[in-house]
């Protein structure tokens, strides 16, 4: 699957596939970057530009290695655009079977010329020709150092390489490396029908299905249809979710008629299987224009019992709530391989960081829960600072909450660790999860 050569000029998927690198480098999350820079393309073009971008993101370090054997003066300094768009031509040489490699060298040179002129489109013509040349052997200097080598194989930062090694060892850190750079698949919720409704409706638009991980009425696609065009899911019958996140709401087991806070719920899948047996959920984020994405979702399934609101986890304007579910911001270090650009955007400082405002996040909210009510802690991240040590940190600071474990049966047993919820990507075969479960006592 290629666009086709234009006679003249850059496909338009090549040109969007340097936009949304460019949003990047000016701070951009991929997503947000994506959707905005890819309008305009049809589903063809649009899909091959998101392999491209994708792709390339979850093989940088790999490529970076390649490519500085092949520029002379080394990377540093070269254009950051200009690297980005030799990696992306490099990728459709290694990468994209279906590219002709005169495809992904000719165009690439002319989307250099046009963003940097004729001297940089012949430093991208040498090296690009060099590559394809050399393509069975592009990496050859393997790091004598074995997380240098890991990082190097797999395309992560090091200092995160060399925690995941000392956490697990070196072969469990290699699978969750190795996992991570694994396209995501789509995965489906049913709304208002059973799975096997679902299933037959999807079928009958001629949508492969199967079965995923660790959710029973959860279904997978396979291929990449048109999402906003099949019927089930504009008709409301469906949303998307990965089994991990759909765990953490199985895991909180509430009661059927509760009151629900969903502090930093945009953009609201959580909240929509809360909302399957709650009375009532309020949907809060900070941001008003993260929440824009919820209402749309509302609307489409037709979800009366959530109220979007604007509020901060911080100050939150609630009180004794039955249940509230705190899905605080963190690394996202679970979620690596549907969102390739935060592994290269992450600093070690942002473990500090983001722990301290977990914290605070925690200790506001405890007092909106009613006094028999629950709490529920969550992250989509691996590491023990936003995890582990909050809870513990937490249970310490607060004795009127106990950690209460869900229910037997909520979630697979598999997925439970000292009565905590804890989803590995390597482990699992979904999204990295984690999450506990407070009573707050009198």
């Amino acid at each position: 699957m290629h666009p086709p050569l234009t006679v003249r000029g850059v496909t338009p998927s090549r040109s969007v596939a340097a936009a949304v690198l460019a949003s990047l480098r000016g701070g951009a999350l991929l997503d947000v970057a994506f959707e905005r820079d890819a309008t305009g393309l049809d589903s063809r073009d649009r899909r091959w530009a998101q392999e491209l971008v994708y792709g390339l993101l979850r093989r940088r370090g790999w490529i970076d290695a390649a490519l500085q054997a092949r520029v002379s003066g080394g990377l540093a300094r070269l254009d950051p655009d200009l690297l980005d768009l030799l990696r992306a031509g490099t990728y459709q040489l290694i990468a994209m079977g279906s590219v002709p490699p005169y495809a992904a060298i000719a165009q690439t040179v002319e989307l250099v010329k046009l963003r940097h002129g004729m001297g940089a489109s012949k430093l991208a013509n040498a090296v690009l020709r060099r590559v394809d040349r050399e393509r069975d052997a592009l990496v050859t200097d393997v790091p004598s150092d074995p997380i240098d080598a890991l990082a190097v194989a797999y395309s992560h930062p090091r200092w995160l390489v060399s925690r995941w090694v000392a956490r697990w060892g070196a072969a469990a850190a290699e699978a969750l490396l190795e996992s991570n750079n694994h396209e995501a698949p789509l995965i489906l919720r049913p709304w208002g029908m059973v799975r096997e409704q679902l299933e037959a409706a999807l079928e009958a638009a001629e949508v492969q299905v199967a079965d995923t991980v660790l959710v029973a009425d959860s279904i997978r696609i396979n291929g990449h249809p048109a999402l906003h065009d099949l019927a089930p899911f504009a008709q409301g019958h469906c949303f998307v979710q990965d089994p991990a996140a759909t765990l953490v709401t199985r895991y909180a087991a509430l009661p059927a008629g509760a009151r629900v806070a969903d502090l930093c719920a945009a953009p609201g899948g959580k909240s929509l299987e809360l909302a399957r047996t709650a009375r009532f959920v309020a949907s809060a984020d900070r941001s008003s224009p993260r929440l824009t994405r919820l209402r749309a979702t509302l609307e489409r399934l037709d979800a009366p019992n959530i109220a979007p609101v604007v509020a901060d986890a911080l100050t939150p304007p609630f009180a004794a709530m039955d249940a509230v579910l705190v899905d605080a911001p963190c690394t996202g270090t679970g979620t690596f391989r549907r969102h390739p650009d935060a592994r290269w955007r992450l600093k070690i400082s942002d473990l500090a960081t983001l722990a301290a405002t977990q914290r605070a996040i925690l200790a506001s909210c405890a007092s909106t829960v009613r006094v028999g009510g629950l709490l529920i802690y969550s992250t989509c991240s691996l590491e023990a600072e936003e995890n582990d040590v909050q809870v513990d940190d937490f249970l310490a600071a607060r004795k009127d909450f106990v950690l209460e474990p869900p229910p037997e049966g909520a979630v697979p047993a598999e997925c439970l660790d000292a009565g905590r919820l804890r989803v590995l990507p390597h482990l699992h075969g979904a999204d990295g999860a984690f999450a506990a479960r407070f009573r707050r006592i009198a």
